[in-house]
């Protein structure tokens, strides 16, 4: 890295990659609760974000950024609920495979990643006004 903008553009890209984390997060919390809609159906599958870097090869930086958002591939929860339309015959719902705790230490983990790339942005922005500072005088 050779100056404080090309630390700018890689924290950019990170805070860029842990939003669309905790987007993907998000949506996995909003359908932990989910079921299939017919009998022997799949209910929601947790996704999971896949990261990469980037080299930019004009300014020789390496950003990241999220390439793919694969399916955890964990087994689905049985619950018992006969009643249930999409239940199996003997009785039982497959409900999705999104476990509350760890999505929310994921989103905990993303949230200071976030943060931790946002003090780099604003410590570089600083750094660079004194050093206008240093040459004004």
């Amino acid at each position: 890295m050779g100056n404080a903008s090309d630390a700018m553009q890689v924290s950019a890209s990170g805070m860029r990659a842990q939003a669309a984390r905790m987007r993907i997060i998000s949506e996995n919390i909003a359908n932990a609760d989910s079921t299939a809609r017919e009998a022997g159906g799949d209910p929601y599958q947790r996704q999971i974000p896949v990261f990469d870097t980037e080299l930019d090869r004009a300014s020789g930086i390496n950003r990241v950024r999220m390439t793919d958002v694969a399916q955890d591939q964990s087994d689905f929860t049985l619950e018992y609920d006969p009643g249930h339309p999409a239940a199996d015959e003997s009785g039982y719902i497959r409900t999705s495979n999104v476990n509350m705790l760890v999505e929310m230490m994921d989103m905990r983990e993303a949230l200071r990643t976030y943060e931790a790339n946002l003090n780099m942005i604003e410590n570089s922005r600083r750094m660079q006004e004194r050093a206008l500072d240093l040459l004004r005088r």
